[in-house]
Formats: structure tokens, C-alpha cells, sequence
């Protein structure tokens, strides 16, 4: 699990064969995930100066690999006693979207991304998201795409400062958005024509008895 405060980069070495070599200072150990532009991957070597991870099939085709290059994101897993100052991130990584326009606003930047529906009906506005690793605030979702605001410390902290239009990133919905949309499809296969009031109270009972 990750929080989405990305305080370090690396620079890509190579990455070819679905293995990913990272010249960093971190020096994991052998098995320990760790997030590069918010995909979780495992470590397979490991020295002072540099470490490798490899990616799944699966995982190469559900992110930007071309952003696999330069400079990336990268954060070590969380430990318990770390405090959780982003959100919940699994390092999951659901799509990919693509940057349609930033606008300045102030001393802010606006980014709007267009990303799949399923993706969509996941986010509402402030709530959590993940793009490339870092966790962020959703300003407004459309019927196509949402924003961000990306303030000026995220600009000079993170590597937002150099992304343009076209650009594809990499995008992980909030688990517990999640969650809750996956209940209330269930919920609606399984009964017929629901009360609204009475899916809401069955969705909340559920999540209430979890805990």
C-alpha cells in the first residue's frame, strides 16, 4: 500500500523485456514493491546505486510504458508505522487518460484528463485520485473527463511541471469509490427495479458491517 506522496524520482536506465532498471539511491530490498508513476512492481535486484523491477503483462499493457523513460515517479511501500498523509493507494493501476488542456488559473494550473466512463463513475469531485503516482484532488468530473488543480508546490515537487497536451498518464481510481460503485452494480443485478432510498440504505449497512 502507497500514499500517493511521492518525495522521490529516479532516472530510467533501461527498460526493455518488460524489466525496468531505475538508477536511484532507494535500494530495496529483493521483493519489496514500490510504486513507479503509481503502478506497484516487485523488486528483483537491488544495489546502492541502482534497482530493477519487471512488469507483468498485465501491468505493461494497463500503463503509459512510453513515460518509461527520463525521469519517473517512485514510492516505497508504506511501513505501519508511516503516517498516511495522501490516500489510500494500491498501486493498481485501472487506465490510462489522456491530458486534453491545462490552463493557468492564478498561481495554479488546471488539468483536464479525459479517461474511460468506468473510470469516471468512480470519481466525484474532492474526492481522491491517483495520476503517475501521486495522490490529488479531484476539482470537477464531466461526462468525459475530470480536473485537477495542481497547486504550486505539486508543480515543483513532482514531475506535473513538465506534462503537455497529448501526454497519457497513468490513472488509479480510490479504492473505497471503488468499492462502493462495484456494490451498487451487484446490488442492482440482483434485485429488481430497487427503491433508491432502500439500495442506499442496503449499500451503507453493508459497508457499516464490515467494520
Amino acid at each position: 500500500m502507497f500514499s500517493g506522496l511521492v518525495r522521490q524520482f529516479a532516472k530510467v536506465r533501461f527498460y526493455r523485456n518488460q524489466i525496468l532498471c531505475l538508477e536511484s539511491d532507494l535500494n530495496p530490498q529483493i521483493g519489496d514493491s514500490i510504486a513507479v508513476n503509481g503502478a506497484c512492481l516487485t523488486a528483483i535486484e537491488s544495489t546502492k546505486t541502482h534497482f530493477s523491477v519487471e512488469l507483468s503483462k498485465e501491468s505493461a499493457s494497463l500503463i503509459a510504458t512510453e513515460n518509461l523513460q527520463g525521469l519517473v515517479h517512485v514510492e516505497p511501500a508504506l511501513r505501519l508505522h508511516d503516517g498516511l498523509h495522501g490516500h489510500i493507494v494500491q498501486g493498481h493501476i485501472d487506465c490510462v487518460g489522456v491530458i486534453k488542456s491545462i490552463e493557468m488559473q492564478t498561481n495554479s494550473y488546471v488539468f483536464c484528463i479525459e479517461t474511460t466512463q468506468k473510470a469516471l463513475e468512480c470519481m466525484v469531485e474532492k474526492g481522491s485520485v491517483c495520476i503517475d503516482g501521486i495522490s490529488l484532488t479531484i476539482h470537477d468530473v464531466g461526462s468525459s473527463s475530470f480536473s485537477l488543480v495542481i497547486i504550486p508546490h505539486t508543480m515543483q515537487n513532482t514531475l506535473f511541471a513538465g506534462y503537455t497536451i497529448g501526454r497519457r498518464v497513468n490513472i488509479e481510481t480510490d479504492i473505497i469509490a471503488r468499492s462502493i460503485v462495484n456494490m451498487f452494480h451487484k446490488y442492482m443485478l440482483t434485485h429488481n427495479n430497487p427503491n433508491k432510498k432502500q439500495v442506499i440504505q442496503d449499500i451503507y449497512d453493508s459497508i457499516a458491517l464490515s467494520y
